[in-house]
């Protein structure tokens, strides 16, 4: 599945790096301590975070993950939405928690 697969299923509202949209999605992976996330998120992950900095970006580029999903309405810094432009990184903002994220992703058959 695409990223662009899961904007209308998910209802979620695009932040940034809108060009990057035919990435591929393997897996997803939660977690907000971004140590932690660079030790154990697989490439072509989504995921899904509270977090909303610039480093998000940094992470998901070096990791090379599909997208993040910032979850129950955190808002994404203009810093951050800057530099995932420019690294082609998609970042999506939803009021979702993500609890019902997960549900919502292996409805639509993504685990």
């Amino acid at each position: 599945m695409l990223v662009r697969d899961i904007i209308e299923k998910l209802d979620l509202s695009i932040v940034a790096g809108e060009n990057a949209l035919d990435n591929e999605i393997t897996t997803v992976y939660v977690g907000d301590l971004l140590s932690w996330v660079m030790a154990n998120a697989k490439q072509g992950s989504i995921w899904i975070t509270i977090q909303s900095h610039v480093n998000i970006v940094a992470v998901a580029s070096l990791l090379n993950l599909s997208c993040i999903i910032v979850a129950e309405g955190a808002h994404v810094d203009e810093e951050a939405i800057e530099k995932a432009n420019n690294e082609n990184i998609p970042i999506f903002s939803t009021d979702k928690d993500t609890y019902n994220l997960i549900k919502e992703l292996i409805k639509i058959g993504i685990e």
